[in-house]
């Protein structure tokens, strides 16, 4: 049986995962009122149907980058960091679960799979979101991940330092992956868990360990968020100049930046606050749609605190024009790996075109401001 909603997923999850484990996948900044601030944005808004519209067709595709083909889906996987302590090669089985649904994957600089790996292994749109530790690094990950097919670079601005997460910080959680006493006790209550990092092993940010690195050195820096704190936007120019692909920037808060970000050539900006991971007093991501009409002449994104396909509605009501789905899904590859990620995708496709069709709406593209009351 698939899943009834996101929180059946994460019972099912927090059932399977040592605490320390779940506690890093679940948690967010500091006293996590930015988790809370993130799903009551959407909490607040609610929708105004359309009655008498024939809905006995739904179309769910959109139109991303201004390409004439259709894009099946509003939804991408976001990028998202050491899914192999979840489930055994979890990036490998929530890039399958992409390529089955048919909607782009975004590997994480700090995934556990690396790139070129995830390339071989899964026919899937995969895009690289890239963290700047060092600028000669960022490059020659740019450079890996152009060779092995991604024509989207998706840059992360949001994380010049580490989030204070108080959860992660009490048990101790870090990579290099060094269970002390507490964690390997809790880890033998969870033997399924444990079980599949015992055949794997124990998960290393995989596209560190490059030639000429000092992989635990590097590792420790990007999981410390030890950034490049000088990247400023003459070196996003910098940046854009010399990827051959579509760029995307990611963690905007800000029309006025994302403005500016596509003056400077970007294609895409992600609306997002890390999932309320890096500062605990930040804004909604849905707020700053709800500020004004976006004006945003790129394809705009949007993510955080999206917890089911009613809000990725209300999201493309008020100007996103796809939204990425990052913890609901990795909810479900911890509970169920592969499966588990098919299906909470399956759930997010089903739910959208229904939500669709109760709110009179045929076509996502027809969405609008006049679907939600915002006051």
């Amino acid at each position: 049986m698939g899943f009834i909603d996101i929180q059946h997923a994460r019972r099912e999850a927090q059932r399977r995962l040592p605490r320390a484990v779940f506690d890093y996948l679940d948690g967010g900044a500091e006293n996590e009122r930015g988790l809370a601030r993130n799903t009551d944005a959407f909490a607040r808004i609610c929708f105004r149907p359309r009655r008498l519209v024939d809905v006995s067709s739904i179309d769910t595709s959109v139109s991303l980058f201004g390409d004439r083909r259709p894009w099946p889906w509003p939804f991408v996987v976001a990028p998202t960091g050491l899914n192999g302590i979840l489930w055994p090669d979890g990036d490998v089985a929530l890039a399958r679960a992409a390529a089955d649904a048919d909607i782009p994957f975004c590997l994480s600089t700090a995934s556990t799979t690396t790139i070129e790996d995830v390339a071989r292994r899964v026919d899937v749109d995969m895009w690289f979101q890239l963290y700047v530790v060092t600028r000669e690094l960022a490059d020659s990950l740019a450079e890996r991940a152009w060779q092995a097919g991604c024509r989207v670079l998706i840059l992360t601005t949001d994380v010049p330092v580490n989030g204070k997460r108080l959860r992660d910080l009490r048990s101790g959680f870090k990579v290099p992956f060094k269970p002390g006493p507490r964690l390997a006790f809790d880890a033998l209550r969870h033997p399924a868990w444990l079980a599949g990092q015992l055949r794997h092993g124990l998960p290393e940010l995989a596209n560190m360990k490059m030639a000429g690195t000092p992989s635990l050195q590097t590792q420790a820096a990007l999981m410390a968020r030890r950034m490049d704190t000088s990247f400023d936007w003459q070196a996003f120019s910098r940046l854009r100049d010399s990827w051959r692909g579509r760029l995307i920037v990611k963690g905007i808060m800000r029309l006025d930046d994302a403005r500016r970000c596509v003056e400077l050539g970007a294609d895409g900006v992600v609306l997002s606050n890390h999932g309320a991971r890096q500062l605990d007093d930040v804004d909604s991501p849905l707020n700053v749609l709800l500020d004004d009409d976006p004006g945003v002449d790129a394809t705009l994104f949007l993510d955080s605190g999206i917890r089911d396909a009613a809000d990725a509605v209300k999201a493309l009501s008020l100007g996103a024009d796809a939204v990425m789905l990052g913890r609901a899904l990795l909810y479900g590859l911890a509970a169920r790996g592969e499966t588990g990620a098919k299906d909470m995708i399956g759930m997010f496709k089903a739910d959208l075109a229904r939500t669709l069709t109760l709110l009179g709406c045929p076509s996502v593209r027809d969405l609008s401001r006049d679907f939600v009351a915002t006051g």
